[in-house]
């Protein structure tokens, strides 16, 4: 079975304006990753709001051929609930739209251990810290029970606050596969990480393998360099989003 891989994505951000739709090779940021996904054998649900701005993502899923669910604007956890159940599913990987070089083997060693009976996996911790290699595996009943919980109209963007508050929550994070992970960050929220992201692209290709890119760090030990003096504002401001839910 294809792991069913929801692509979080919206046009409304706010540091680098519909980074979604930027140029990334030969084609968009985000038509980059349904195409990545596709590649590495997992299957794509693009997962956005019901907003008028979004509707340029419905017609980038149609062209690409890709399932598409829009649900609610600010309350992600109700979105992926909805998406489960139109399209009858029970488990679940995230893909973050603006992750455009995730490790499709660390999504199906998440899943696997998803399998073995938890609630929730979390990404490894270099993941979470800016190297955007893999996301959260879930089930379909533990989102149930943080919407339950949260009510209808949270903003529910940092949605790991919402998970922890689950009594019994069953959750584990993924180990790294490498003692001392690479450093560099991966994520897409400033023009700075778009210049980065894009020179590795053009470096290596779409579809590189995740130890491709690695190599290519251990290769160039200074091209951190180019983005990493944002991931402590970027950290800050995910703990200070955390604080106001």
């Amino acid at each position: 079975m294809k792991i069913p891989t929801f692509i979080t994505v919206r046009t409304m951000s706010k540091r680098l304006p519909r980074k979604c739709l930027l140029s990334f090779g030969d084609v968009n940021v985000l038509e980059h990753v349904i195409k990545r996904v596709k590649h590495f054998g997992l299957d794509p649900i693009v997962c956005t709001t019901i907003e008028d701005s979004d509707d340029v993502i419905e017609k980038i899923a149609l062209k690409e051929k890709t399932k598409l669910f829009r649900g609610s604007t600010l309350h992600k956890l109700k979105r992926w609930l909805d998406c489960c159940d139109i399209f009858g599913i029970k488990k679940f990987h995230t893909v973050d739209a603006d992750d455009p070089f995730f490790d499709a083997d660390l999504i199906r060693n998440s899943f696997d251990l998803l399998n073995k009976g938890y609630d929730v996996v979390y990404p490894t911790e270099s993941s979470s810290a800016g190297a955007a290699s893999v996301g959260f595996s879930m089930t379909r009943d533990i989102v149930d029970k943080a919407c339950k919980l949260t009510g209808d109209n949270k903003d529910t963007e940092m949605m790991w606050y919402f998970l922890e508050t689950i009594p019994g929550l069953r959750s584990t994070t993924l180990p790294e596969e490498n003692e001392n992970p690479i450093k560099k960050r991966l994520t897409l929220d400033y023009e700075e990480d778009y210049w980065l992201l894009c020179t590795v692209q053009r470096i290596v290709g779409s579809f590189a393998l995740r130890k491709e890119v690695d190599d290519l760090f251990r290769r160039n030990p200074e091209l951190f360099k180019i983005n990493w003096f944002r991931n402590e504002e970027w950290k800050q401001r995910q703990s200070v989003k955390s604080i106001k839910e």
